[in-house]
């Protein structure tokens, strides 16, 4: 093995330029291969944060308008969802999980001490946290008990804890709310995309503080379970729009009444997205790196044309075709893994200094959420460069090797002569 590779090593001096030329096109193939992996890689990340810890197999309903007349009914007519759509999505369709309701209530006044902040109330129930993923950074979130017991308990966010409490835990604090004082049992770590304040309190507590007599509701949320086909998640809302549309009285084919976002339907929709931006990106990445195999190719011909007085001496003197074969394929490999890893590193290089960047970059609010986040290749990435690497210079090497095999022992003596 070390005569061969001192011999690879004799052939790779005798033509430098030829040899860096040649492996540049190798480097640069592998280069935009492995930048472009990391781009996509980081427009998955982005746009995968943007989900959070929201519950995939979640569903967010909520009223619309009617685009249809029905029975007696002009269309344009709002339709609010009600308490009443909470019981029957519970009791009537079994993959419902967890289950629970908004309803947001006019702009309050918080204050606390001398100090003052407009406030968002949403009255919600405890399963809220752990459908939409709500982190806290002190205390804990609304219970059941807050909810049964109608306790005005409220979680704020890291807005008001800078702004009313100077940053310290107020968890177990009286805070005035218009003309009512709530109990601050939790602090929701905060979110550089709201542009007020938020408070969350008992759905119950809400609705016996600001909205005694009106039973409606903004939105409902629920999760859901045994529907892994679309087939099976198509049939599931039909059978929800239907019973919508009984209980709320509007056409059931009208789609503009009740509207459905349906997070694991957009969940898949992104995996089939980004699976076809990868394809495309290893289309492009492989085609680039195509024109410097065809290069290595080149100069592997060309390097036995040179050689072939040398491989009819090797053949006259013993050496079987494979090992002529294996002489070839072995500089090919070697040329283009060593120029391959240079763009492989580089490229590595260049999309971890820019992750190095984007870390120490103070994040903007931004309405439309991350884009662009983490681009880096895994190692999984790393490895399936890898075996390309291989794979090209072995079919750099194939056309040059049978063509040396091939040649004639005497034909090979005579052809510097």
């Amino acid at each position: 093995m070390r005569e061969l590779l001192l011999e690879i090593g004799t052939s790779v001096r005798r033509n430098k330029l030829r040899t860096a030329l040649t492996g540049f096109s190798v480097a640069w193939g592998i280069f935009m291969l492995t930048v472009l992996l990391g781009s996509g890689n980081g427009l998955r990340h982005g746009v995968m944060a943007n989900f959070g810890d929201y519950a995939v197999n979640s569903i967010n309903l909520w009223g619309g308008s009617t685009s249809k007349p029905w029975h007696g009914h002009d269309k344009y007519r709002r339709i609010r969802l009600s308490y009443d759509d909470l019981g029957m999505l519970a009791a009537e369709f079994p993959e419902v999980l967890d289950i629970t309701a908004s309803v947001w209530y006019p702009e309050q006044t918080a204050t606390a001490g001398r100090r003052h902040m407009r406030i968002a109330l949403r009255g919600t129930l405890p399963e809220i946290a752990r459908i939409e993923g709500r982190k806290l950074s002190a205390g804990r979130f609304l219970n059941r008990s807050d909810v049964e017991q109608r306790r005005k308990s409220v979680v704020i966010d890291e807005s008001l804890r800078r702004v009313l409490f100077d940053g310290q835990d107020p968890t177990g604090r009286e805070l005035r709310i218009g003309r009512s004082v709530f109990t601050i049992v939790g602090v929701e770590r905060s979110d550089a995309s709201r542009s007020m304040a938020c408070g969350y309190i008992p759905l119950t507590t809400g609705r016996l503080l600001y909205a005694q007599d009106d039973p409606r509701i903004d939105n409902i949320l629920f999760t859901v379970r045994d529907l892994d086909t679309d087939a099976a998640m198509e049939a599931f809302e039909e059978r929800l729009r239907t019973r919508l549309a009984q209980e709320h009285d509007f056409d059931p084919t009208d789609r503009n009444a009740v509207w459905l976002s349906n997070n694991m339907t957009q969940h898949k929709d992104m995996m089939r997205l980004f699976g076809g931006i990868e394809t495309f990106i290893w289309i492009i990445g492989l085609g680039t790196l195509l024109a410097g195999v065809v290069g290595v190719s080149n100069i592997m011909l060309v390097t036995v044309a040179e050689r072939t007085h040398e491989f009819g001496v090797r053949k006259a003197l013993g050496a079987s075709p494979a090992s002529i074969i294996r002489l070839i394929l072995t500089e090919s490999v070697c040329v283009t893994a060593a120029f391959g890893y240079l763009g492989m590193v580089l490229g590595t290089a260049i999309m971890e200094g820019v992750n190095y960047l984007m870390e120490r970059t103070p994040d903007a609010p931004s309405d439309f959420g991350t884009i662009f986040l983490d681009p880096t290749i895994d190692l999984s990435t790393a490895a399936s460069a890898t075996l390309v690497l291989v794979a090209a210079g072995l079919i750099a090497g194939y056309v040059p090797a049978r063509r040396a095999a091939r040649l004639k022992t005497i034909d090979a003596l005579r052809h510097n002569k």
